[in-house]
């Protein structure tokens, strides 16, 4: 109800926005390709998943004085904290990166930029990479139309910074206007009070502007006109630390919850900080002092005193909240709850116990009963992806009649939804049975070794099943409700192969005999031969006959091969789990796997 009212009110206010100021429209039109570049940006760094970047990150991040290290060496590079915040709000978004890992990055961003203070005191310098924003899309849209995976991230990533500098740009100069009017001398206040207004106007600069830099090059400026004095200019300083968290919090807007939190930690980062510098600012300004007749900046020199103002603050505030950001992302996750997904928790192992590890037979039971475990959560998940509810497949209804059903929390279902199911359900389960694995793979003996490689090739390909179901979901998404009956009834028959599969899998667990294995098995073969439109002339009679479009036969064809994956890979899974490895599971008892049991003399001797 409340959305229904909030966006007409937007609309309309735009409209008047646009109607009454050409400024407002160069400003809405920069943040709305400001936003669309953070969209753009977040999809390349998808594209690296699990890649080279992945890995990477987790060796740049995987510990806190990493992760620091990581935003103080980038920021220095980029010269824009605000951009580095961005980028690491989209990493997070990815899922490249924790939420300690994206504090870590910020913190060291924090003193990072310090680097821009001293090349505008020392060299009054400072590197403009909006510049390259038009090559960048240049380049960025042509790699986009590359077949290859990673060439397309590489153009999203490309496009996604392109149009994050464009719509800088765009608002830097629709708030020119503003920044022109700025008469810094008409406020020169002494005192506390001077330090509270300029902090404020430092705050106000830097929003407008939409860089920290672009507000020191005015307090430098400022300094040598000698329009405020040097604790007015401190003031500035720690307003423009505040003032740039903004461009965070606008480039958050576009991601998910971890982009939110991760926004908040910054804004929570610099305002304590700036706060502690206001409240200590006299002892600051002497310890400035002290710094600079060591190190030899002259007296009179306050451009580059400031610059030490500016580092000396920014590294005291990360000495200062460095042990407290274990409870600052408890409190941000505590605080900013992720509202749709409230009923999804991390699914851990339920069989795996270190007392089975000594015994090569309890080590495989518990291996074999967890890779089922998997399979129910990597099925589950695909029943999402056909858009069908796994209590019906269980269930004894008959199949064609499910596809007339859509749940309605499924209607709208994202690739980032699949993703986050992925990462919650089946990951961390299938690294856990491989580790579990790896380490029972000591004590075995050589005629137990092909039944572990058996599980683990069982688990990874149910997971690349489910990965290839996951490459089909926007198109079914797309097509089971088009207006084109001929597509719509296709995709209405991709769901019915693999609600045909998943139910062949619950089946299988009821047999005893080998023998109707296999014919389970040889069944599962059928739908997979039969979902290959090429050979059983299904695409060339749509297209020959002008039922379906281009386009659509495309994705019937693309989606048909990843189908015929889909099929491949789970009778796999029905092979190495419920055949190769039926007779030596079978003689154990049910209560195996209770670890109050002590089950060693049931174990057959080696």
């Amino acid at each position: 109800m409340i959305g229904r009212i909030v966006l007409p009110v937007i609309l309309a206010s735009l409209t008047w926005g646009f109607w009454i100021s050409p400024t407002f429209k160069e400003i809405a039109a920069g943040v709305a390709i400001f936003l669309f570049g953070m969209l753009a940006l977040e999809q390349g760094f998808q594209a690296f998943t699990g890649g080279l970047l992945e890995k990477l990150l987790a060796r740049t991040t995987d510990r806190t004085w990493k992760s620091i290290s990581f935003g103080i060496v980038s920021t220095s590079i980029m010269q824009s904290s605000s951009l580095v915040s961005i980028i690491t709000i989209s990493f997070l978004s990815a899922g490249l990166i924790s939420l300690q890992a994206g504090l870590g990055i910020i913190f060291g961003a924090n003193i990072g930029t310090t680097t821009g203070a001293w090349l505008v005191a020392a060299l009054g310098v400072k590197i403009k990479i909006s510049a390259y924003a038009l090559p960048m899309l240049v380049f960025g849209i042509v790699l986009i139309f590359q077949k290859l995976k990673w060439l397309k991230g590489i153009g999203y990533v490309l496009a996604g910074l392109g149009f994050l500098f464009l719509g800088i740009h765009y608002m830097k100069e629709g708030f020119a206007a503003f920044k022109d009017t700025i008469a810094l001398s008409q406020y020169h206040v002494p005192g506390l009070r001077g330090l509270i207004i300029y902090t404020l106007i430092g705050i106000i600069a830097t929003v407008i502007m939409q860089s920290s830099h672009a507000t020191l090059v005015l307090i430098i400026t400022g300094l040598a006109a000698k329009q405020f004095n040097y604790e007015n200019a401190i003031a500035l300083a720690i307003g423009a630390n505040i003032g740039t968290t903004v461009t965070a919090i606008i480039g958050s807007l576009g991601s998910n919850i971890a982009g939110k939190r991760l926004a908040a930690g910054h804004l929570i980062f610099n305002v304590i900080t700036g706060l502690v510098a206001l409240i200590f600012i006299y002892q600051l300004i002497w310890l400035v002092d002290l710094i600079s007749r060591t190190i030899g900046i002259p007296g009179q020199d306050y451009a580059q005193q400031l610059a030490v103002f500016h580092t000396l603050f920014n590294v005291l505030g990360v000495a200062m909240l460095l042990p407290f950001m274990g409870v600052l992302e408890k409190q941000l996750v505590r605080r900013l709850p992720d509202r749709n997904q409230k009923r999804l928790t991390i699914s851990v192992p339920h069989f795996l116990n270190e007392a089975a590890l000594p015994y090569p037979e309890a080590a495989l039971k518990v291996i074999h009963q967890e890779c089922l475990h998997l399979l129910e959560n990597c099925l589950g998940i695909m029943a999402r992806v056909a858009h069908l509810r796994l209590r019906d497949i269980q269930s004894d209804q008959d199949l064609e009649e499910l596809l007339h059903y859509v749940p309605p929390q499924k209607r709208d279902l994202h690739y980032k939804d699949l993703q986050e199911l992925y990462r919650m359900r089946v990951k961390g389960l299938y690294n856990a049975i491989i580790e579990f694995s790896l380490r029972a793979q000591e004590n075995m003996p050589p005629s137990h070794i092909h039944l572990i490689h058996a599980l683990k090739s069982a688990c990874k390909d149910m997971v690349n099943a489910l990965k290839s179901s996951m490459q089909i979901a926007g198109n079914i998404q797309l097509y089971m409700q088009h207006e084109n009956r001929h597509i719509r009834l296709e995709y209405q028959q991709i769901r019915l192969r693999i609600a045909h599969w998943l139910r062949l899998f619950y089946e299988l667990e009821k047999l005893d005999s080998s023998t109707d294995l296999i014919l389970y098995i040889d069944k599962m073969q059928y739908i997979r031969r039969q979902s290959d439109v090429l050979k059983n002339n299904t695409l060339d009679s749509l297209i020959r006959d002008h039922l379906i479009n281009i386009e659509m036969a495309t994705s019937l064809l693309n989606d048909t091969t990843w189908m015929h994956s889909i099929g491949k890979d789970l009778i796999k899974v029905a092979s190495w789990l419920y055949i190769h490895t039926s007779a030596e599971f079978q003689n154990l008892p049910e209560d195996f796997m209770d670890p109050a049991q002590d089950h060693s003399h049931d174990l057959p001797a080696a």
